[in-house]
């Protein structure tokens, strides 16, 4: 198979879990069109890690742990599962849009293995504000409202990835992440994946969240991960894999706190 062959479903599963988590997935192609199918399969990656992530807490609720210690390890799973890569990339952007520097500065400070203030005090008040939600959800309506929320939230995070990787969006460097999937994913498919989440966030809710809860959370989840996404590429000129990491944060969250309102 050449890097010219059209990637096939299972390439695309490798593609996204092998970028998206620390399973251990081994990708076996990393081109455009790989990265085209990896992109669209994000929101899968995206289900399995909330997936893991609400069973822990549900175990913990069940085992008659408080609903503190159960929103920690609802919080604390995803981190495991990616290997902190995306709070990583939300404390890096955070850095060098805090930075003040011109865009190829502020991209070399996002490259440094030290974390800044302004990546410091947002990913504080990142976790707090994930842990926050799992803990009113778990305390108002039980294991099965916070497992609900962790698991719709999550594949609305990397559904924010899919819609990241369209055409009109460049890449900041020649290289990484940001290079390998900027513009590979058509409107036309991911479109339709994205009302296709939007129903299944809805059918999640019933009987738990609501229905409308579930919806509007992916809608608050896509909102500000593209509101994040546009101030980035206007600040560095495009995409990087720290832009990634940080939109699957802030989109993460926005839907969480989409369940607690209303």
């Amino acid at each position: 198979m050449t890097p010219q062959d059209p990637a096939r479903f299972p390439d695309g599963l490798r593609f996204a879990f092998g970028t998206l988590t620390v399973l251990p997935v081994r990708v076996g192609r990393w081109d455009r069109s790989a990265a085209r199918a990896g992109m669209l399969c994000a929101p899968l990656a995206g289900l399995v890690v909330g997936l893991c992530s609400a069973a822990a807490g549900a175990l913990l609720s069940l085992l008659g742990a408080g609903p503190l210690l159960a929103a920690v390890a609802t919080a604390a799973v995803p981190a495991l599962l990616t290997r902190a890569l995306h709070l990583d990339g939300l404390a890096d952007t955070a850095d060098g849009l805090g930075s003040g520097k011109p865009a190829d500065e502020a991209l070399t400070i996002m490259k440094r293995s030290d974390i800044g203030p302004f990546g410091v005090v947002t990913l504080l008040f990142v976790l707090l504000a994930q842990v926050a939600v799992y803990f009113q959800l778990y305390e108002e309506g039980g294991w099965a409202y916070g497992a609900v929320a962790a698991a719709v939230a999550h594949v609305a995070g990397r559904t924010a990835l899919t819609l990241a990787s369209r055409p009109s969006v460049p890449a900041a460097r020649p290289e990484g992440l940001g290079a390998a999937v900027a513009g590979t994913v058509p409107l036309r498919p991911a479109v339709p994946l994205t009302a296709a989440v939007m129903c299944l966030a809805g059918w999640a809710g019933y009987g738990t969240v609501g229905v409308l809860h579930g919806v509007c959370a992916v809608a608050a989840a896509l909102v500000a991960g593209e509101v994040l996404l546009r101030r980035c590429v206007r600040r560095f000129g495009g995409i990087t894999g720290d832009v990634f990491g940080a939109v699957a944060e802030t989109a993460v969250t926005a839907a969480l706190i989409a369940f607690t309102l209303g």
